[in-house]
């Protein structure tokens, strides 16, 4: 008999919330629309899924066939693009200022006299090391032509003088490295990075949704009228406009005192919480169905184990269900919806930055160390890794799980506690 009425307040609690949702444009997107098309535009923009043809210049002061055939080389090097020779320094600098090109290569004078005397001939690289991906890919991808072209050079220089050309080869490189890339060796920037940005994404717009959804109701006197559907079901809800809903509530201003204290007096926190979670059921279905489908894409063709999908699908719904609560708590705490977006835009904002992704853990220092790993996110992201992208043991990732479960039920129990301390002050109701 308690489980059923405590279903029925479940229900109850989101035919309200279906109803203000219908009626509200604005906040029916943020549930379905503006989630969905962040998905599809972050992996839009990560539909190249490998960085080729970076533009770089070329000042070639030489003019000699081994210079052409340096230019020749780094022109047909996936990752590189000649964009254009330049015959001044300025020009070449006004185009990197200009972002025109991310480098410059100089072949300077003498060049292919040098290596015909056998004198050493340095190539100058002049990179833009601002933009850190742009920089790393090309200096490796000029460091590789000019090896190569070194090599031959060298070769055939010792070929000239007698010796086989197996030992030749022996002769210039006796010492090499045997490079094995473990995981991501394509370097697929779609599975590096978009897979990955998308869950920060949906996590900023879930713990907005989580302050909004209940913090619209402080801002605008609603959150007795919400309790009384609840406790009654009745549904005069669907009878007024939001206009009139705030007249009515200032109209009854002067007497919310006695009413709600007696009203409070009968909220048990088992019908505030299941109240709590018929409110917040559509956007958690809905972000289901988003973390779902963001894991389906991160995973079309690659071999994933069943278990590594559904121990990640777990992890990110729990991280969508916390992200709720996390939202609801910084707007109940403070009584305001402003104070609680401010404060859900604080946490989880720039929390990517601090997920260990494009900027090593390891070498973050130990205060951001400490904030990182406060932050749900880097326990999300370091699972979502480990599993899709590493292929490791769903054993690894199980603590990951239990610490979103555990960390989901203990906000779920304390946004229930600060909504019946909510709702015993409608005095500090009507914060912006």
């Amino acid at each position: 008999m308690f489980l059923t009425e405590l279903g029925k307040v479940f229900v109850r609690s989101a035919t309200y919330e279906r109803q203000f949702l219908f009626k509200n444009p604005w906040d029916l997107a943020m549930v379905l629309w503006i989630p969905l098309a962040t998905i599809l535009l972050v992996w839009w923009i990560f539909s190249q899924t490998q960085i080729t043809n970076l533009p770089i210049g070329v000042m070639d002061e030489d003019r000699g066939p081994v210079a052409n055939t340096v230019v020749r080389y780094l022109d047909a090097s996936p990752s590189l693009r000649v964009k254009q020779l330049y015959h001044t320094q300025a020009d070449a600098k006004a185009a990197i200022l200009q972002r025109d090109i991310y480098a410059l290569v100089i072949i300077p004078e003498n060049f292919s006299n040098r290596i015909n005397s056998s004198q050493p001939a340095p190539i100058i690289l002049q990179v833009n090391a601002q933009y850190g991906t742009h920089s790393g890919i090309i200096q490796t991808s000029v460091q590789g032509v000019v090896g190569t072209l070194s090599a031959g050079v060298e070769i055939q220089r010792l070929i000239k003088q007698g010796m086989s050309p197996t030992q030749a080869a022996i002769a210039y490189s006796p010492i090499s490295i045997q490079r094995t890339s473990l995981f991501n060796a394509v370097n697929n920037y779609q599975q590096f990075l978009g897979s990955t940005v998308i869950p920060a994404l949906l996590h900023i717009l879930a713990m907005v949704i989580g302050a909004t959804t209940i913090g619209r109701e402080l801002r605008d006197r609603t959150l007795g009228q919400w309790y009384r559907y609840i406790h009654t079901g009745t549904s005069d809800l669907r009878r007024l406009t939001d206009s009139e809903q705030r007249l009515a509530s200032k109209e009854v201003i002067h007497s919310e005192s006695v009413a709600f204290d007696h009203m409070t007096k009968k909220a048990s926190l088992s019908v505030l919480l299941f109240g709590l979670l018929g409110k917040y059921f559509w956007p958690v279905l809905a972000y289901s169905l988003w973390a779902a489908l963001t894991l389906w894409l991160a995973t079309p063709q690659d071999n994933i184990a069943l278990d590594a999908m559904l121990t990640t699908y777990a992890a990110f719904s729990l991280l969508m269900i916390l992200s709720f609560w996390l939202g609801a708590i910084f707007t109940l705490g403070s009584f305001s919806l402003r104070m609680g977006l401010s404060s859900t835009g604080f946490i989880s904002v720039p929390s990517y930055a601090f997920a260990g992704v494009t900027y090593p853990y390891i070498a973050i220092s130990d205060n951001a160390k400490y904030w990182a790993d406060a932050l749900p996110l880097t326990h999300y992201l370091k699972l979502h890794i480990a599993q899709l992208q590493m292929a490791a043991p769903v054993a690894i990732s199980l603590p990951i799980v239990y610490g979103l479960l555990l960390a989901s039920c203990l906000t779920m129990l304390l946004s229930t506690l600060l909504t019946k301390r909510a709702l015993a002050h409608p005095e500090r109701w009507g914060a912006r």
